[in-house]
């Protein structure tokens, strides 16, 4: 197992209400996830990062020798590094240097496993090492094995700008072919009247937990961060009989740079494009207040923030003080208490779904000839039948169903409505 020794800075000009102890932690629960030990954690608090070292050369020697005596493999900083920051500190260190960022696309290459996954961690990769390759023909192979060359890193030893430049031509050519055919997807969808209700959250809040709860979709969970990358898209039947999509989203992350954003904005379209958003928060958690900001900060990025939505306040199960719970619906308005894993009050959260696609529906009596079976099925397979009987002048259906698909069903000559 490869040994890890992470350096957590605060710079004073920093806008940020996380404590330093707060981000140290989170760090760890990253490097963590990537599949490293975890030796030690230096925390420090600058002023401004050095353009040649990010933080000074007596610090950075006592990193040194402070990595030889724990027998660290790599060091992980907090903050994104330069290139020249990350050569000249590997050359003063003598071990593989790494930051933040590098760290999250290790663990997004470890769980990529769609072809938009795949496809987006290698641009996002690519265009992360470009910048960064001092000149013609460096060998990325310089970095060795383990955090930060997993996924295209392996494959694209002795590649030169060129070269990099071109692959992430194909790449984004790539991405524009998946994103036709997502398009495609939708449109059904749309034509069907299928909303897609898009589960959001932290990473680690519990989404995919939710998911399998309501739909069985034997989605993996697992207690670290950014287990899902790949949207997941299952179909689910409310109480009411509408048929909905739900969509299990990549956690989203404190400070998560823009440029990721950016190069993973085919996996968050599916929350740009939702009828509506769930926020699973963990309520259990103690910066539930601050994942909600960090939520809210990637909605803005999105242009998503105003969309209509419901907390899920999820994890009721590990609170320990229920009174807490008063507070936390107050805070959080539209808000729902859940226990996913235990599958606590799921019948609350579907009905505040069914409230928000109420004027969707229509109840209707219909009379439908004997003939047209075809159109029974049709009732069943997309609406809630509550009453049916079958009548000498034909079958009698009182049933509750999308508007959109009332208006086709009505077009049809064959149905004659009675109430």
């Amino acid at each position: 197992m490869e040994r890890a020794l992470l350096v957590t800075i605060k710079l004073k000009s920093e806008k940020d209400n996380w404590r330093l102890e707060d981000v140290a932690e989170e760090l760890e629960e990253l490097t963590h996830t990537s599949g490293a030990e975890v030796v030690d954690n230096i925390t420090c608090v600058c002023d401004k990062p050095t353009p040649n070292l990010f933080i000074g050369k007596g610090k950075t020697e006592e990193l040194a020798l402070l990595s030889q005596e724990q027998g660290a493999d790599t060091v992980i900083f907090s903050h994104d590094l330069s290139g020249t920051q990350q050569r000249n500190l590997e050359g003063v260190i003598g071990k593989k240097t790494i930051d933040r960022t590098q760290l999250i696309l290790d663990i997004f290459a470890r769980h990529a496993r769609s072809p938009d996954g795949k496809t987006q961690v290698e641009l996002a990769q690519l265009q992360y090492l470009m910048p960064r390759l001092v000149g013609k023909g460096i060998m990325l192979s310089r970095l060795g094995g383990g955090i930060g060359t997993r996924g295209p890193g392996e494959q694209k030893l002795e590649v030169d700008r060129r070269r990099i430049s071109k692959r992430i031509d194909k790449l984004k050519d790539d991405l524009k072919h998946l994103k036709a055919h997502r398009l495609t997807i939708r449109k059904k969808r749309k034509e069907n009247a299928i909303p897609v209700v898009a589960l959001i959250g932290y990473t680690n809040a519990g989404k995919s937990t939710l998911l399998n709860a309501l739909t069985s979709a034997g989605q993996i969970v697992s207690d670290s961060l950014f287990t899902t990358l790949d949207p997941l898209h299952k179909s689910f039947v409310l109480p009411n009989g509408e048929h909905i999509v739900i969509s299990d989203t990549v956690g989203f992350l404190h400070n998560l740079p823009h440029h990721l954003i950016e190069a993973f904005k085919a996996t968050l379209e599916e929350v740009v494009e939702a009828d509506l958003l769930i926020h699973v928060l963990d309520i259990s958690h103690p910066r539930v207040y601050e994942h909600n900001q960090a939520v809210f900060g990637v909605l803005t990025e999105l242009q998503a923030d105003k969309k209509f939505m419901i907390n899920a306040l999820n994890k009721i199960d590990l609170l320990e003080d229920k009174v807490w719970l008063t507070k936390l619906k107050a805070d959080f308005p539209n808000s729902v208490t859940i226990s996913a894993k235990f599958r606590q009050n799921l019948d609350s959260l579907l009905e505040k779904i069914q409230e928000n696609f109420a004027s969707r529906m229509i109840r209707l009596e219909l009379l439908i000839p004997h003939s047209r079976m075809d159109l029974v099925d049709l009732c069943y397979r997309e609406g809630k039948v509550e009453e049916i009987k079958y009548l000498q002048k034909g079958i009698k259906v009182r049933l509750i169903l999308p508007r959109v698909l009332s208006q086709k069903l009505l077009h049809d000559n064959a149905i004659r409505i009675i109430n």
